[in-house]
C-alpha cells in the first residue's frame, strides 16, 4: 500500500527469497564461488552454513538461474526432515524415480542407473539439500553412499549441502568423519557489518525502482537491533516504510525506526544479543550525535 507513496514499483522488503534483490556482500560472493567451483569441478561435498535469514537459499536461487540445464541436471530437496521418512524417497522424488513400495537396495540401485544414464548422455548431477541441518545423521551417513557412485575417475553425483549453524556441529561429530572428510568446499555466512547493511538496503530499494528513501541513522538503528540478519532488516524496513507512510512521511528518519522497534515485540528483534565492535561503534556514534542509547530503547 505504501509503493505510490514512496514512488516504488514494487515491495523491496519481501521476505521471500529473490535473487532479483540478491545483494552481492564480499562474504556472498566468496559463498557463491564455493558454490560454483563445486558444482563446475565436481569436487565431493560442498557445504554453505549461516544463520536463520542470512542468504543462503537466495544465493540457491540465484545458483539456479545460471545453471545450464543442458549439463546439469539438478535435484532440489528443501522440506526433508527426519521425521518425515526415508531421505532415499526425497532423493528419488527429486529426480522423478519412482520410490513407491521399493526397499532401499532397490532405490540405491535405482538411483545409480539414473546417474550412470546421465553421465551416458553428457549431463552431470547435483543433489542440493537445503535446511540439512534437518535431516539427521543416518541420513548424512546416505548421502556419502550416494556420493561414493561414481565411474572410473569421475564422480556422478555432486552433493550441495546449505543449513544453519547445527549442521557444522553435526558434521564436526566423530561418527561423521568420514562424511566430513568428503566435505571439499565450505562457506559460513556471517551477518552484514553496518556499511554492508547501508549498502544492502539502497540495493534493494533502487531495485524496486526507489532512490535514498532511508537516512543513515534509521539504518543504523535497524542495522542494530537486526545483528545484520539480512531477513530482519528485511523485517524492520518493511515495517519502517508502513510507519513512515502512515505518517505522511516522504523518508524513514529515525523517529520512524525507533518506532517500529519499540512496538517490535515478536519475530526475533529482541534475541539479538551479539554487541560486536561494529555494532557497539554504531551504538556510540548514534549516542553522540542523538543523545539516544540504543542499548535503552527496548526498556523505553
Amino acid at each position: 500500500m505504501y509503493r505510490k507513496h514512496f514512488g516504488l514499483t514494487e515491495k523491496p522488503f519481501s521476505l521471500i527469497p529473490d535473487p532479483d534483490y540478491l545483494y552481492l556482500s564480499k562474504q556472498h560472493k566468496a559463498a557463491f564461488t564455493m558454490l560454483e567451483y563445486g558444482l563446475l569441478e565436481m569436487t565431493g561435498l560442498t557445504v554453505i552454513s549461516g544463520d536463520v535469514g542470512a542468504g543462503k537459499t537466495t544465493l540457491i536461487r540465484h545458483l539456479l538461474r545460471r545453471i545450464n540445464y543442458n549439463k546439469i541436471t539438478v535435484g532440489l530437496i528443501n522440506t526433508a526432515h527426519e521425521s518425515y521418512g526415508d531421505l532415499m524417497h526425497w532423493v528419488a522424488s527429486a529426480y522423478k524415480i519412482d520410490f513407491e513400495g521399493k526397499g532401499r537396495v532397490a532405490l540405491h540401485r535405482d538411483l545409480q542407473d539414473f546417474l550412470v544414464k546421465e553421465y551416458a548422455e553428457g549431463r552431470r548431477v547435483v543433489l542440493i539439500v537445503d535446511e540439512a541441518q534437518n535431516i539427521g545423521k543416518e541420513s548424512l551417513e546416505e548421502l556419502r553412499l550416494i556420493s561414493n557412485i561414481n565411474a572410473d575417475k569421475d564422480q556422478l553425483i555432486q552433493i550441495i549441502l546449505v543449513g544453519q549453524p547445527e549442521l557444522l556441529d553435526i558434521l564436526s561429530r566423530p561418527e561423521l568423519s568420514q562424511i566430513a572428510q568428503r566435505v571439499s568446499a565450505e562457506y559460513h555466512l556471517e551477518p552484514l557489518n553496518l556499511k554492508e547493511t547501508i549498502e544492502y538496503v539502497c540495493h534493494r530499494l533502487q531495485v524496486a525502482g526507489g532512490s535514498y528513501i532511508f537516512e543513515t541513522f534509521a539504518i543504523a538503528t535497524i542495522y542494530y537491533f537486526s545483528g545484520g540478519i539480512p531477513r530482519l532488516i528485511n523485517t524492520l524496513c518493511d515495517y519502517s516504510l508502513v510507519h513512515a507512510y502512515a505518517a505522511d512521511k516522504k523518508k524513514v528518519d529515525l523517529e520512524v525506526a525507533l518506532e517500529v522497534i519499540r512496538g517490535k515485540r515478536i519475530g526475533g528483534i529482541e534475541r539479538i544479543k551479539v554487541k560486536n565492535t561494529d555494532m557497539e561503534n554504531a551504538r556510540l556514534t548514534l549516542q553522540k550525535a542523538t543523545g539516544i542509547d540504543l542499548a535503552e530503547v527496548m526498556n523505553g
